[in-house]
């Protein structure tokens, strides 16, 4: 779909574990048209102004994704493909060690990339350790928040039915942390499991040892599986059939890769 013809002015903004954010104030364009950034308007807070690659439009809302988790997906497909050509590059030296002096060349090559990745991967792990502290904080302020409610209700300062609105929109608020908390858990796991182990990652000087090609063609490197925002028609509580926005960037997921349940959240809270 164009983004000419996107509609999201004035739609609600949620997070893709749930949470509210606020509600579409406006765009800013390109001179070519394309649309830069989002503005949200975030009540108090002021207003946010969004890249247009980080959201998701959909008929009833627009769905924030945070930046980590795309620098994330972005490092985690860069590393397994780079994981793929070394391997790729030993088997070939080892079935023909005349291509040894041309290899040397696209081997350092591979390493460099792989070097720059561990860096990036070095800033990316210190994101997701930063908001997983902030996600504790604000999860102390909230327990803190509800716990002094129930010590209204109990002295009668409160109604139990105010009471019960509290802790209902408290439940909510940890409940979309949780989500978040445990998919940063799942990503930083997914990045430590990616190593060269099992690859011969030096050229060596003579043609690659037999039994070392064949653990790497036995050795298979695991496919993303993180959650990914979805690119095609998909199924909601509201529609049998919504279709998604998507962008026209190098980092689009793959279009099989199948969407998580964080979609159904939009819909349901």
């Amino acid at each position: 779909m164009p983004q000419n013809d996107i509609v999201m002015i004035g739609k609600p903004v949620k997070d893709m574990y749930g949470a509210s954010m606020g509600k579409v104030l406006g765009t800013t364009t390109e001179i070519d048209g394309t649309i830069q950034t989002v503005g949200i308007n975030c009540g108090s807070e002021g207003l946010k102004e969004i890249p247009f690659q980080q959201l998701v439009v959909q008929p009833d809302v627009v769905i924030f994704i945070p930046e980590w988790r795309l620098d994330a997906q972005k490092m985690i497909r860069e590393k397994e493909l780079t994981i793929r050509k070394l391997t790729a590059l030993m088997q070939i030296i080892s079935e023909n060690s005349n291509m040894q002096s041309d290899a040397e060349i696209i081997h350092e090559k591979y390493k460099s990339k792989w070097n720059s990745l561990q860096e990036t991967e070095f800033t990316i792990k210190s994101k997701l350790e930063d908001r997983i502290t902030e996600i504790t904080k604000q999860e102390q302020s909230i327990k803190i928040l509800l716990f002094d409610a129930k010590v209204q209700a109990k002295s009668n300062e409160i109604t139990h039915d105010t009471f019960n609105s509290v802790q209902n929109e408290t439940d909510e608020l940890l409940h979309h942390m949780q989500h978040e908390k445990a998919e940063i858990e799942k990503v930083r796991e997914k990045i430590d499991n990616m190593t060269l182990d099992g690859v011969c990652s030096d050229v060596p000087d003579q043609a690659v040892d037999t039994s070392c090609a064949k653990q790497m063609e036995n050795d298979e490197v695991p496919e993303p599986n993180l959650p990914e925002p979805p690119t095609m028609e998909v199924n909601s509580d509201h529609s049998n059939q919504t279709s998604v926005v998507t962008h026209d960037t190098n980092d689009t997921p793959d279009e099989n890769v199948e969407s998580s349940d964080w979609l159904n959240r939009m819909h349901s809270s």
